[in-house]
């Protein structure tokens, strides 16, 4: 909680510092579609709907929204908007309705033109080199959207004046002069554009979808736009885009930033005292960072390691008590016996009589019965407080590890939080990023870096020595080992956090198991290797098919019948060209 309240201060702070940094933005959307001399359009008023919203949505300055124009009027409405551009950085211009090319000029036209001549054209349209230039002192951009390729409906019913003056189908082709333009058409220069059977035109369904898409290239846009609408018109109607921009990239909507972690060191160093969890390891990152989320969570997991400490230094210090009164009791008992024995035998000697004999004897037993009684007593109570020291070391090992435990959940806990709280305040984040240095590396015990090392290199197959924390010569090759096998270069004369990190992030064997002579590797282990009948290992590990001996000479007689030769006394029979023969 703490850590996304700290964010969103930072955030309000920034949206707040200086509003002069932010791109003024300003858009005009004019949408034709109720014409008075020709059949009503139905798409470029929702067309000029949804463009209008899309703008306000993307955080514009200015929007003005105008629908079905007089001449009068739309000449107005462009020359007023010339002004509002005067100081913008982006200013943007979409038109809906009907536009007609005459002798390779562009018109826009208003929804009370009647066009009855061609001579009539510049008296009752708008030209589109009049809305360039309303858009002129615009800084970074000027953009215009026309999706005004329709048929042109006065084409038949207009005179010509001039039998050689044309009258284009759709738009013609224009290259501004001015730098820094686009113009988009719905459809390529010479083609006519489809009002679409929908809610919207599929060139205005297209450009709600990817031209406000925050950090996206405008030229990418409209790449995306005409890919979009290809599709949607079954390759029929291509859009098509004229002038151009510089090589930085030119977007509507600035690329959101990235929420900024303020504890993001703080985790990582978290994450590595959690994984050593000694007391000194957490001492180190309390010395790092002294305060916040974290800070509190080390110092709970500093005081648990404490509690358990301290419970084992009273259980050894009872085990110790419990020794020494034992033997003092054994000592006292002894000296006791000693002393009585002496005595009974003064008096034995004394007496001289078989009874005192007998009496002293009956006493040493049972002096010694009652020694050997304390004695066996004493010695139970050795082991009742060795069983209690072996107990509270079990408890100390089991509270160090529901500590360590305890610190990787809370670790996931907050990468969790860290996630869902980047994820709510991504589209609040502004445009900026704020560099963080990284904080100074926690002070780690030595031993401990190398315990860890020495125990994941065993995991991974590369170390067959002690996992002591002891760095010797036996851990270094295996090190070694590990470098040749993982192409890696660590320092192999000290345990170092990066070779630990890289060693533990390797989930599987990482060196090769290596089995003795006539031994294959299984698994993880070395196996025998085992040759099926008429097999035989070799000196080079492998099964070879024995030889059969070659039969020997010797002088055969040819039985005349040709009948299966039997022998009498034990003799071998063989066969060869097809007869019997039997030594």
């Amino acid at each position: 909680m703490r850590s996304a309240l700290l964010f969103f201060l930072g955030f309000f702070w920034c949206i707040s510092a200086d509003p002069a940094l932010a791109d003024k933005r300003v858009a005009l959307v004019i949408g034709m579609s109720r014409y008075q001399q020709v059949p009503k359009l139905t798409n470029p008023a929702r067309d000029a709907d949804a463009m209008t919203s899309l703008f306000r949505k993307a955080g514009f300055d200015i929007v003005d929204n105008e629908r079905d124009l007089g001449i009068s009027d739309l000449r107005r409405v462009i020359r007023e908007f010339s002004e509002v551009s005067r100081d913008a950085d982006i200013s943007v211009v979409y038109y809906a309705g009907h536009g007609i090319e005459v002798d390779g000029t562009n018109y826009l036209v208003p929804a009370d033109a009647r066009l009855l001549s061609d001579f009539d054209v510049e008296d009752e349209t708008v030209s589109l080199d009049r809305v360039l230039k309303a858009l002129d002192p615009a800084k970074r951009l000027k953009l215009v959207i026309l999706d005004a390729c329709r048929d042109n409906p006065f084409a038949k019913t207009m005179k010509r004046s001039v039998a050689s003056r044309s009258i284009g189908r759709g738009l013609a082709k224009i290259e501004p002069a001015m730098s820094d333009t686009l113009i988009a058409y719905a459809a390529k220069a010479g083609a006519v554009a489809s009002d679409g059977d929908g809610d919207n035109s599929p060139f205005a369904t297209a450009l709600v979808k990817y031209i406000t898409e925050p950090g996206l290239d405008l030229r990418l846009a409209f790449g995306r736009v005409r890919d979009d609408v290809l599709k949607s018109t079954g390759n029929h109607q291509e859009p098509f885009v004229y002038g151009s921009l510089g090589g930085e990239t030119m977007a509507l909507v600035p690329q959101t930033a990235k929420p900024v972690d303020p504890e993001a060191g703080a985790r990582v160093d978290y994450e590595l005292a959690a994984q050593i969890g000694t007391k000194q390891a957490w001492d180190s990152f309390l010395a790092s960072h002294p305060s916040g989320l974290y800070a509190n969570l080390a110092r709970a997991q500093n005081s648990k390691l404490s509690a358990a400490q301290q419970s084992r230094s009273k259980a050894d210090d009872a085990r110790r008590e419990a020794e020494e009164q034992a033997a003092l009791k054994a000592e006292e008992l002894r000296k006791q016996l000693e002393e009585q024995s002496t005595r009974q035998t003064a008096e034995a000697k004394q007496k001289l009589s078989e009874q005192a004999k007998k009496d002293l004897e009956e006493a040493r037993k049972q002096v010694a019965e009652q020694a050997k009684k304390e004695l066996d007593e004493a010695r139970k109570q050795v082991e009742l407080a060795q069983q209690q020291a072996e107990a509270a070391r079990q408890q100390v090992e089991e509270a160090k590890r529901q500590a360590i435990a305890e610190a990787q959940r809370q670790v996931e806990q907050a990468r969790r939080a860290a996630r869902e709280d980047a994820e709510k305040v991504a589209s609040l984040t502004p445009n900026q990023t704020i560099p963080q240095q990284p904080p100074p590396a926690p002070r780690i015990d030595q031993a401990d870096v190398a315990r860890l090392l020495q125990a994941h290199l065993k995991r991974v197959g590369c170390n067959a020595g002690n996992v002591d924390g002891n760095w010797d010569d036996s851990s270094s090759k295996a090190l070694d080992l590990f470098n040749k096998n993982a192409q890696t270069r660590f320092d192999i004369k000290l345990a170092s956090l990066d070779a630990l990190d890289a060693v533990r992030n390797r989930p599987d064997r990482v060196c090769p198991l290596n089995c003795a002579k006539g031994q294959r590797a299984e698994g993880d282990r070395c196996v025998q290797i085992g040759c099926g009948s008429g097999f035989f290992l070799n000196s080079g590990g492998a099964c070879e098919k024995r030889q059969e001996p070659a039969p020997k000479a010797r002088t055969a007689t040819k039985d005349p019948a040709p009948r299966r030769a039997v022998p009498s006394g034990g003799g071998k029979c063989f066969s060869f060209n097809g007869k019997n023969y039997c030594e």
